[in-house]
């Protein structure tokens, strides 16, 4: 995979676009939003069916993780050893014809294991950069919390930027680029907690659980004899995917909305029950992830749905609760919902 140097991206002009109804294409060859939404569902379908086929009994996380996917984020899986974090992160990198890297995160593991480093080259007397393992369009990161804070922090530049730095030189990563982590409960033993700019980078946390005993059961008649993951094919190009990002990119977000989704994260650094708020990061990250659900339910505009749904997977890992609030066994995702009942609806409106 070439290398490249990060360019500073050229500056796009807005342009007004007309379509033709019978085409549905406009006058640059594009399709229309409706055409784009229904070539959106059907790709994002086939991922869907195919990651669902070695998941069983968990619809909505495999939702969310397509919404973070199509909303160009990165996806942190938090929960106990053994309810399927690894085999989400697996199968939707398997469901996309991409490249693919696994890091599998150690005590030991070092931060140039991650980025990579430069080796001085003996015949040709000069160093050459060696990519580390970041340099892939999904990369999969399991038990991220067994690593060291040191070593953590070498995905920060990754996760924020596309693309790492070392020695001085920028180099791009690949796009599309999702970073899927996946973690154990910090009361487990040796894991160390994530620092708080770490997790301002992921922007949704969701949690598995257990199984039905339904569910269950047909994991063990699916899973019994040999992993689903080997007969899984690719179900999706990398382009089609970057396809769907430039279509959720388009879906139309009213001012009132805008600031709604301000005042909901604002209201997250002024409850008394938090003594850390979420990050204008957040905003973003809410805002574009609601793109995305509304694109996946159909739609070219976002509603007020769209935001509260996605406050607690999105706004949750990134605030800290008071002693109190821990005293009285509330989660930093109780204080969310609670916030999301409380704050008044925009009135807006839905057309351009």
């Amino acid at each position: 995979m070439p290398l490249k140097r990060k360019r500073a991206d050229a500056t796009r002009s807005n342009r007004v676009t007309t379509f033709d109804e019978r085409s549905g294409v406009d006058q640059q060859g594009q399709p229309s939003p409706g055409a784009a939404l229904a070539e959106l569902d059907a790709v994002v379908g086939r991922i869907r069916a195919s990651v669902e086929s070695v998941l069983e009994g968990k619809p909505e996380a495999v939702h969310l993780a397509l919404t973070v996917l199509l909303a160009e984020g990165h996806l942190l899986i938090e929960d106990v050893p053994g309810v399927g974090k690894t085999m989400l992160a697996k199968a939707l990198a398997r469901s996309i014809d991409c490249t693919v890297r696994r890091i599998q995160f150690t005590p030991d593991l070092l931060p140039s294991d991650i980025t990579g480093t430069s080796v001085f080259e003996q015949n040709r007397r000069e160093f050459e950069f060696k990519p580390g393992a970041i340099f892939a369009q999904i990369v999969v990161g399991d038990e991220i919390n067994r690593a060291s804070p040191k070593t953590q922090s070498a995905l920060l530049e990754s996760m924020e930027e596309g693309q790492v730095t070392v020695d001085g030189t920028s180099y791009q990563l690949p796009a599309p680029f999702m970073v899927v982590a996946t973690q154990n409960p910090i009361e487990m033993e040796g894991t160390y907690p994530l620092p708080e700019a770490q997790r301002d980078r992921f922007m949704a946390r969701i949690s598995l659980g257990y199984p039905s005993p339904d569910a269950e059961l047909k994991m063990l008649d699916v899973h019994g004899s040999v992993s689903p993951l080997a007969d899984l094919e690719p179900v999706a190009h990398a382009d089609d995917v970057l396809k769907l990002i430039r279509i959720v990119r388009g879906v139309h977000v009213a001012d009132e909305l805008r600031r709604y989704a301000v005042a909901l994260v604002g209201s997250t650094r002024t409850s008394p029950e938090l003594r850390l708020g979420a990050s204008p990061r957040a905003t973003l990250h809410l805002l574009r992830a609601a793109r995305a659900a509304a694109a996946l339910d159909g739609r070219t505009y976002v509603i007020p749905d769209d935001i509260q749904r996605l406050a607690v997977p999105v706004l949750a890992h990134r605030v800290l609760p008071t002693a109190e609030t821990q005293l009285g066994r509330r989660t930093p995702e109780d204080v969310v919902q609670d916030l999301v009942l409380t704050q008044p609806l925009p009135q807006y409106s839905r057309g351009r």
